[in-house]
Formats: C-alpha cells, sequence, structure tokens
C-alpha cells in the first residue's frame, strides 16, 4: 500500500509553495499526497497580492472527510492563517492516531504575513503541543518565542524555547543564519545536527513547505523521525540547488530535481 499524507494548509496560485508545493513533494517521495484548503492566497513570485481564508466549517469538512474514508499515516500543517483555524486544526489532528509535521507559518518568503498576531497564542497553546515535529525558521522562532538567533550555537537555546510548548521534536531551520544551511533536530535529550553547503541560488521560494511536507512523507513511509528529518533535508538541498527563474521575482525550488537527475 501506498502511504497517504495529509496536508492542512493554504494554496498558493504560483505553484511554489503552500499546498501546491506539498503535493508535489509527496508524490516526488512516493506517498499519495490528500489536502485540506484552509486559505486561498493570489500569490506570485513577486508576494502576496491578497489571501481569503476559508471557514472553519470548511476545513473541519474536508479533514473529516479525507481521514474517517480514506485514512492518514502523517499530517502536515501550513498556513493556518486564524485563531479559529489553528485551534480547529490543533484539534483535529490531536485526535487523529497519526504523527502530525506542524510548520508554524507566520510569514512568506516576501515577508508577507501570513499569520493574525491574534493567532499566535492558539499556535503556542493548541497546535505546537498537537506536534510530532515542529519545523519553525528564525523569524517564526522570534515571533513564537521571542528568542532572537544571531549564530549557530543559539540554536539550542531557540529549540529549548520551542520544545517548552509541547512539540515532541522540534527542527530549528537556520536557514537565514551564514555560513552553512544548518538546522537542529532534538527532543530536548538526542540532538541531531544537519549541514549543507550554503548554495548560491535565490530561487528558493517553498523550502519550508517542502521540507515539512518532506519530514511526513518519510514518517508516513515508517522512519524514525531522525531519519525522516535526515531524508528531507537532503531531499529540500537537491530541490534548492535545482531551483529556477520563474517570473520577475523569487522563482521556486525545483520539486521534481530527482526525476531529472535520474533521466
Amino acid at each position: 500500500m501506498i502511504p497517504n499524507v495529509l496536508t492542512v494548509a493554504g494554496s498558493d496560485s504560483g505553484g511554489g509553495a503552500g499546498i501546491q508545493a506539498d503535493l508535489k513533494t509527496m508524490l516526488a517521495l512516493g506517498v499519495h499526497g490528500m489536502s485540506v484548503v484552509t486559505a486561498v492566497t493570489a500569490q506570485n513570485s513577486l508576494g502576496v497580492q491578497g489571501a481569503w481564508e476559508l471557514p472553519v466549517e470548511a476545513v473541519r469538512a474536508q479533514y473529516r472527510s479525507v481521514v474517517d474514508d480514506i485514512g492518514v499515516q502523517a499530517v502536515k500543517t501550513g498556513m493556518l492563517a486564524s485563531a479559529e483555524l489553528v485551534e480547529a486544526v490543533a484539534e483535529l489532528i490531536a485526535g487523529t492516531d497519526a504523527p502530525a509535521v506542524v510548520d508554524p507559518v507566520g510569514v512568506s518568503k516576501h515577508g508577507d504575513a501570513l499569520l493574525a498576531a491574534s493567532a499566535l497564542d492558539s499556535v503556542r497553546t493548541k497546535l505546537l503541543p498537537a506536534a510530532t515535529v515542529a519545523t519553525p525558521n528564525l523569524d517564526e522562532v522570534a515571533q513564537l518565542t521571542g528568542v532572537r538567533v544571531e549564530s549557530e550555537k543559539e540554536l539550542r537555546q531557540a529549540a529549548a524555547a520551542v520544545l517548552a510548548y509541547g512539540p515532541r521534536w522540534v527542527v530549528i531551520k537556520g536557514g537565514h543564519l551564514s555560513g552553512d544551511a544548518v538546522d537542529l533536530l532534538t527532543d530536548g535529550s538526542e540532538e541531531h545536527w544537519l549541514r549543507a553547503p550554503r548554495l548560491d541560488n535565490r530561487h528558493t521560494h517553498g523550502t519550508g513547505c517542502t521540507l515539512a511536507s518532506a519530514i511526513a512523507s518519510q514518517l508516513a513511509k515508517g522512519h524514525s523521525v531522525p531519519e525522516a528529518v535526515a531524508a528531507a533535508k537532503e531531499y529540500v538541498t537537491g530541490a534548492i540547488a535545482a531551483g529556477f527563474a520563474l517570473g520577475g521575482g523569487i522563482g521556486p525550488v525545483d520539486h521534481g530535481w530527482r526525476f531529472r537527475a535520474g533521466s
């Protein structure tokens, strides 16, 4: 059986991030991707021109429709926009017997806000405690905890601050630091430092969505959290290396890089 993975996230009309990136990642990693759309964005390589969240009942109905009939081996969450959506999705994933990867999306690659300030407390108190793995970047760490990371050695402090909210594991993404692309995966006791050379490619739209979806896909295939995160990091590094220009701004990572590499 092909594992089933569900993404609960916003739509990116430009195809580089959000639901579209999630489903491409899942296809590339050999799982069956399914989706619960939480918001629709008007978005391209230059930024987000508009965003409209769906009603909570529409999100809940999509989730129940998929989970109750098809079932899931992992769930990934992305853009949830409002406190009401955050709380509803947290309740849904807490009641689902499958690992949950929470990407606490706050700001787009272009700096556009994708989460209402009023929703931050719901992320801290409801969503993070339901997460098997949380995957914040450094801006999201600062937004959620107040901890500002300026160097690699401060990643531990950031991880401890996020873990205090209750996720079982956290990946602190150090991509915004200088030097190598370093991420720290920890559950508070064991640590895994994941390094990759920094690639000279500005076309990195969708990296966060892609990493979280790749982790969920590997968990659905039965891998442990450290195995899943290491495999996801390798996949995303290849996708960034192959990222391509699209439109007049920041292009996306290439979700299908392995297909082209093998052709």
